[in-house]
């Protein structure tokens, strides 16, 4: 099909959610998609943050495979080797103890909501201005921006913001009422803001002091993203409850709620998932782990990701009002919208996100070649030199 073809066919039957570009992706490879007219992209959408790994990795795929002619789907009320391997990994990359697997970042984020309240006793929960943590009904209320929140009042109750970064109000805000305090090291739909080491510091300690869990959400930042496995891990923290998702499955649908030794065990019927855990996706997740270490994508995406920042940092341009990152997570904060800077970059072969309205937002794959971002860095300082 051609892309009108598409275009047609999935305007007549979509619900509406999705604002959609006008390019219809059919094929991917690497750090590069192409559309339905054969039309090449260097990809920075990084399928918003989930293809870490690049599109069509071979091994991937064949760990897919393999695992589809021995067993797909299983329920957690059965033991399974590929998922106590994963389980057992996922503990040693991290330092955490236990696991509970679903499916995506928003439900990996609602476990860990519903278990901070099991293990506290408690029912409020701290969250932060600009922060992004999902779209169901409890991630939702743990979300800032009004345009998502607002259609779906009331929300689950007991939820509350504070500025990010700002210890002084977070120091207001936790009680011995709350459960727990959830943030996320580099606000992703926030604008790609990383926190301060500091500020980082001041809330595991006032979260030990006053029996509130830490929360870390790196739905969007981890598996190698931002040159460590987990962003936290950058900054010596030992999170209460870690969630991650996205790029986890390798390019297939999963999540994964971590728990810190010394946590007591989650009581039985609590919660749980249908496909969570099933050996499909955690096949998927072992091969993208293997890849990662065997590539050495973490220290590719330390390198690349201060390169590209500093390439992007040193763009000459008066519509740049900030450049800010961590590893292959890059933010560029315009002064003015960014709408039609995207549509300038797509017309070049240049897949771009955005952060807010202001914000372009870069999430390319950690496989990309040091060339390809040389190609997006120049194009960005043309589009916003030649827009002044």
């Amino acid at each position: 099909m051609d892309f009108s073809q598409i275009k047609s066919i999935e305007d007549q039957h979509s619900v509406g959610v999705y604002s959609k570009r006008p390019i219809a992706i059919v094929l991917g490879k690497g750090a590069r998609l192409f559309d339905a007219e054969g039309k090449a992209y260097i990809d920075c959408v990084g399928g918003q943050g989930a293809a870490n790994l690049g599109h069509a990795n071979p091994r991937i795929a064949a760990a897919i495979a393999a695992q589809a002619e021995r067993l797909i789907g299983l329920p957690e009320m059965f033991y399974n080797d590929v998922r106590a391997n994963l389980m057992d990994r996922l503990c040693g990359l991290t330092g955490m103890e236990r696991v509970f697997l679903s499916n995506s970042g928003t439900e990996a984020n609602e476990a860990a909501l519903k278990f901070s309240k099991v293990l506290t006793g408690r029912n409020r929960i701290v969250a932060t201005m600009r922060g992004f943590h999902g779209r169901s009904m409890g991630s939702l209320s743990a979300t800032w921006e009004k345009k998502y929140r607002e259609p779906f009042e009331p929300l689950v109750p007991g939820f509350s913001h504070v500025p990010y970064d700002d210890t002084d109000a977070l120091d207001q805000a936790i009680t011995d009422q709350t459960a727990a305090f959830i943030v996320e090291i580099v606000q992703g739909e926030g604008g790609i803001r990383p926190a301060s080491a500091s500020y980082l510091s001041a809330a595991q300690k006032i979260c030990n002091e006053r029996g509130a869990l830490l929360i870390v959400d790196e739905v969007q930042s981890g598996m190698g993203r931002t040159g460590r496995w987990y962003a936290y891990q950058h900054y010596g923290l030992q999170p209460d409850i870690l969630t991650s998702a996205k790029s986890l499955g390798g390019g297939i649908p999963f999540g994964a709620t971590l728990l810190r030794g010394g946590l007591e065990k989650i009581p039985p019927a609590v919660h749980g998932s249908t496909f969570g855990g099933n050996p499909l996706a955690c096949a998927a997740s072992l091969a993208a782990i293997d890849f990662i270490e065997e590539e050495n994508l973490l220290e590719k995406a330390a390198e690349n990701g201060a390169w590209f920042l500093n390439a992007l940092r040193e763009i000459d341009s008066p519509l740049i009002r900030e450049v800010r990152g961590l590893g292959l997570m890059i933010g560029v904060e315009l002064k003015q919208k960014t709408a039609p800077y995207i549509a300038q970059l797509a017309e070049r072969g240049i897949l771009v996100l955005t952060a807010g309205m202001t914000v372009l937002r870069f999430l390319p794959p950690l496989v990309i070649e040091r060339r390809d971002l040389e190609t997006v860095a120049e194009n960005v300082r043309e589009v916003l030199r030649g827009s002044i």
